[in-house]
């Protein structure tokens, strides 16, 4: 069977996303490049439950860390997310196996 779901790849993505708190963080990645202490505040929740989840996030691949001086800043990886261009409806998180639309609110 061909598989063109890429199921492993997807199950990946799909298990990370699968807690409120990361797709919080990933609507907050949406506008531009943040480090932990900014997510931390923007959800009001502890620094190290932000850290974990972006260490979820990281590792399959939805989120990119880059060092900068003495922060670690997180922008979602640009394989995945694919911003809202003319004639879209919204930003997009393309998981391959399947899209979700990131609409502003």
């Amino acid at each position: 069977m061909h598989d063109r779901l890429r199921s492993k790849d997807c199950a990946r993505y799909l298990k990370a996303l699968a807690e409120p708190e990361r797709l919080k963080i990933i609507q907050c990645l949406q506008t531009g490049a943040k480090n932990v202490t900014e997510l931390s505040e923007m959800l009001k929740a502890e620094l190290a439950n932000v850290s974990h989840h972006l260490r979820v996030l990281r590792a399959a691949g939805l989120v990119r860390d880059q060092k900068q001086g003495k922060f670690v800043f997180y922008t979602l990886h640009p394989n995945i997310f694919r911003p809202k261009r003319p004639g879209d409806t919204a930003d997009t998180i393309d998981l391959g196996c399947c899209r979700l639309e990131l609409t502003a609110q």
